[in-house]
């Protein structure tokens, strides 16, 4: 599969059913939008606020260790909630996929686009997202919220139509996320037995394929999730992205049998919005 033809069918399998989309940092560059939307993006703007050191520079995670470590995690809490602040609205992805509402939607950056948007356009449905164990001494891995964004102690409910999952949490007061070394260490400890993967998308994504839309795979730590979000999924899977890849983006989409689509996101609006 390849060109536009691959993208309509792509589409129209997330609308069936049986290709959940998983969301980069990209998508947040559509529609109208503030924030952050690439990972070095957020660490420059760290940066900006606390000089970090050269070995750090550039990476997210080591940066938002040094911020945290130096000013402490109410310091890297501010600076995270204001940068996405100002949200993601009348983004056609979003607006899609709240519109079609699929089983599940792996959404990996930490805005709150898709959860307004799914607020605004569909009907039951929920999100569970990754929780810090950052000084906590309760081995909670996740924490779910219904649509009406009540805390659901028991997880997430397996009649909801539609489920997303944001496994980095969400840059917002109260609700939390995990960005910082200290953030990921258990959770990179455990992810290979699938420990800090909820049951519930477990059981959404066991015979589905994977979208992959907005999405770049030149970061360990984002190969990393992606690889063990799809374990034990039945495929075909498909990545979206336009251009040159790195060494490591070709490796990793050889060996998680992605086949790529030679397409640029922002000029796949149009389909997105016509397959609507």
């Amino acid at each position: 599969m390849c060109g536009t033809a691959s993208l309509d069918a792509c589409l129209d399998a997330v609308r069936g059913g049986t290709l959940i989309p998983y969301l980069g940092a990209g998508v947040a560059a559509l529609g109208r939008s503030t924030v952050p939307s690439a990972p070095t993006a957020l660490a420059a703007l760290l940066e900006n606020e606390v000089r970090a050191p050269k070995r750090a520079s550039g990476n997210l995670w080591a940066v938002a260790q040094f911020v945290e470590s130096r000013r402490f995690r109410g310091t890297l809490d501010a600076i995270v909630e204001r940068a996405f602040a100002g949200g993601i609205r009348d983004n056609p992805v979003h607006d899609w996929l709240a519109a079609v509402a699929p089983p599940l939607v792996i959404d990996t950056w930490y805005d709150d686009g898709l959860l307004a948007a799914y607020a605004e356009r569909a009907e039951s449905w929920g999100w569970v997202q990754g929780a810090t164990r950052n000084g906590q001494w309760t081995p909670v891995w996740t924490r779910a919220y219904d649509a009406a964004g009540e805390l659901c102690p028991e997880g997430p409910d397996p009649r909801w139509n539609s489920l997303i999952y944001k496994p980095h949490g969400v840059a917002k007061k109260g609700l939390g996320f995990l960005m910082s070394d200290s953030d990921y260490v258990e959770v990179l400890t455990e992810i290979d037995i699938q420990t800090p993967i909820p049951d519930e998308v477990k059981a959404r994504r066991e015979r589905r394929g994977f979208l992959f839309l907005g999405c770049r795979f030149d970061d360990q730590m984002l190969r990393i999730f992606a690889r063990q979000i799809m374990k034990r999924s039945a495929g075909p899977h498909f990545a979206l992205i336009a251009g040159d890849l790195t060494r490591m983006e070709r490796r990793f989409l050889d060996e998680q049998g992605i086949e790529r689509i030679d397409l640029d996101l922002t000029a796949a609006t149009k389909a997105l919005t016509v397959a609507a």
